[in-house]
């Protein structure tokens, strides 16, 4: 009787352990921010101790990318390093990374003497006698980094240094602003420089490149006390170095601001967590900075040192484009269209798979990783677009492109209706079997948004309507394929023969697939896969991407567990954004060192878009809506949206009983809707 009372209590705690592993986990761990978000937008780091410490960030324009390494050891003395690279200027043969990039320290730049005594900005050359030291106070980020620095003990100067990309030109800028703080006139000085490279003629496409790294305005001024002395250095790329070239810093620096003011105008996030709207900002600039001006066009890219003047079927069709319909960027807008025209190039009459990138502004292709699961991607990410954008003409122009793609995920379904693919899109990182869940949920949610789009370009009604059918089959085939209890959780094996907890089990929910919601997010949340930077890829392992975090927060907001979520979300936010790595969603660890690609930004910015306000298109002037209102919250907005071929403002309000209310602002014209908290309204504009 002992024995069968004891094994029945195991059998219970059996059960009931991934639920124990779950309530254990909602103590998130403690963080302790070491930046701080300012009045104007910005964040800054007031150096206070805690050091040493390093960081990374990458600020990019339409000809440039420049990627700044910045830290302070010990005693406080720093360092910069600046990489920029140049997208359109290209070495041979043509690759992913065969475009040219160099790095250049602190101690190549001029020197700048102050009341003839020589200021220390770097570690590498050494202190002389009579130099004056260089203490970094703060430094702030908002599309521009600013760093704040003293000259002298006591401080003679005060220094503002500017590091930003030009938005238009293949160079970035470095600007110094010498501000007198003393009460006698100060002698201020940068020395001329000018240093050109020139890449090899036979390996450079189109001819030789040149880098130049130079002064501006360089030679002495008479400060007086409280005036300011402005100087700078370009770092440009050319194939005509010879030619005669005017830097104006001054007019550089109010172009990159006005540039960020246009990206974060539109579509602005406004809740009463201070810390999410402005993460949702900062991730708006990342996103959308990152275009390329390439001789095909604008061309999105992830950048990170690796990634330009190039395109790929998950970072910018299934990630970042379909937040662009939303956004009001007309460039991030042009840039998703040619991404789509530029994968169209390549359907053919016999659905053979479409290059997995397109790179080197479009005269060569990647194809590495065989398929994987890429047509499901671009047409989900083209169907969204298209009725996100609102724009029957552009939808016209994608609906061939959707309509092979899903014929060819169709022509891959197996013997169990579920589609093949030669991998996912971590390109046999990690193992996917002959099917993955990624794909198949891909597939899914792109048959929907197809039968919404086909209706709104009069397709056949056998059409549109053999595409829900297609959908709901596949949906029935998902549970039978990928259903599973994975370590005591109701959830999804990612393919086949998988035993183990993987992170894309996150992706039903995100394409509205809640059969197994309860057991998936007790799953996601659990030690086995939430670790302090997000979802671990595997449980078990300690490589994560933020991407897959990002989709499941999402996800899970869609699934209506909005408490879980924005617990989880605030905790991701403020260690993207004030933590010690900042200020924008990252890559993966350990590949990539965490660099800042640029599409997991617009991910982050669709949590709010998709998850918290609920809006999922289904026409060019309509979208169903279902919002997620927080618990202590009594009412959140999206203001500006640029979307289904108008301009609005979407606010919900917290009524009484349970009750929400949902307002549509559009000039003078305001429309209300009044529905019960976690219902769906579908909205027309």
């Amino acid at each position: 009787m002992k024995t069968n009372t004891y094994k029945i209590f195991l059998g219970f705690l059996v059960f009931l352990l991934p639920s124990m592993v779950y309530a254990q986990q909602d103590a998130l761990p403690a963080q302790t921010n070491r930046w701080a978000i300012q009045p104007d937008g910005s964040i800054k780091w007031i150096i206070n101790g805690r050091l040493p410490h390093t960081d990374h960030i990458e600020m990019s324009g339409e000809k440039v990318s420049v990627w700044v390494l910045y830290g302070l050891d010990s005693a406080g003395s720093s360092t910069v390093s600046r990489t920029v690279v140049f997208p359109t200027f290209r070495m041979l043969p043509d690759g992913t990374r065969s475009h040219i990039d160099y790095t250049f320290q602190d101690n190549e730049l001029p020197r700048f003497f102050v009341n003839n005594r020589r200021l220390k900005t770097d570690l590498a050359a050494g202190k002389k006698s009579g130099d004056l030291s260089y203490n970094i106070k703060s430094i702030s980020h908002k599309g521009i980094m600013r760093i704040d620095a003293t000259a002298g003990n006591p401080a003679v100067v005060k220094i503002e240094r500017s590091i930003f990309p030009s938005v238009d030109k293949p160079m970035a800028i470095e600007k110094f602003v010498f501000r007198n703080i003393t009460d006698k006139p100060a002698i201020i000085s940068m020395e001329y420089l000018k240093r050109e490279v020139r890449t090899d003629s036979l390996k450079s496409k189109g001819g030789p490149h040149s880098v130049i790294m130079g002064s501006v305005n360089d030679g002495s001024q008479t400060v007086q006390p409280g005036g300011e002395a402005t100087f700078a250095v370009y770092y440009r790329a050319t194939d005509f170095p010879d030619q005669p070239f005017t830097i104006n810093a001054d007019a550089e620096e109010k172009a990159r601001e006005k540039r960020i003011n246009i990206i974060l105008t539109p579509l602005q996030l406004k809740t009463p967590d201070t810390l999410l709207n402005t993460a949702f900002a900062f991730a708006k600039i990342r996103g959308t900075e990152s275009i390329y001006k390439t001789k095909v066009g604008y061309l999105h890219g992830p950048g990170g040192l690796a990634y330009y003047a190039a395109i790929w079927a998950n970072d910018q069709a299934e990630y970042i484009s379909p937040f662009f319909a939303f956004s009001g960027d007309s460039i991030g807008n042009l840039s998703a269209m040619n991404c789509y025209r530029l994968f169209a190039r390549y359907m053919n009459p016999e659905y053979k798979p479409i290059p997995s990138s397109i790179v080197a502004e479009g005269d060569a292709v990647w194809k590495g990783a065989g398929d994987r699961g890429d047509q499901a991607m671009i047409a989900y990410g083209a169907s969204r677009y298209a009725l996100a954008y609102g724009q029957p003409d552009s939808a016209k122009k994608l609906w061939p492109l959707i309509t092979w793609c899903l014929e060819y995920s169709h022509r891959k379904l197996n013997d169990q209706g579920v589609v093949n693919s030669d991998h996912d899109e971590l390109e046999g990182r990690f193992p996917s079997g002959k099917a993955n869940l990624s794909t198949n949920s891909l597939y899914y949610d792109a048959l929907i948004s197809a039968a919404y789009l086909g209706k709104q370009l009069h397709q056949p009604k056998a059409l549109t309507d053999g595409y829900l059918k297609q959908a709901a089959e596949l949906k029935s085939n998902i549970e039978k394929y990928f259903g599973a209890t994975i370590d005591g959780f109701n959830t999804y094996k990612y393919y086949e023969t998988n035993d183990v907890l993987r992170a894309w089990i996150c992706l039903p929910l995100a394409m509205g697939i809640f059969d197994r919601s309860e057991g998936t997010i007790n799953a996601l949340f659990s030690p086995k896969l939430w670790t302090a930077d997000g979802l671990a890829t595997q449980a078990g392992k300690e490589t994560f991407w933020d991407r897959s975090t990002l989709y499941a927060l999402r996800g899970v907001l869609q699934a209506g567990e909005t408490g879980k979520a924005l617990d989880y979300l605030r905790y991701y936010s403020r260690r993207r954004l004030l933590g010690e790595h900042v200020p924008y969603p990252v890559e993966a660890y350990p590949e990539g060192n965490q660099r800042h690609l640029s599409a997991e930004s617009g991910l982050y910015c669709r949590i709010f878009t998709e998850g918290l306000f609920g809006m999922r298109p289904t026409g060019f002037k309509s979208f169903d809506c279902t919002p997620r209102l927080p618990n202590g919250w009594d009412q959140m907005a999206l203001n500006n949206i640029h979307s289904f071929g108008h301009i609005f403002d979407l606010k919900i309000s917290r009524q009484s009983k349970g009750k929400l209310l949902i307002t549509i602002a559009e000039g003078s014209k305001i429309t209300k809707y009044k529905i019960n908290d976690g219902s769906t309204q579908p909205m027309m504009l």
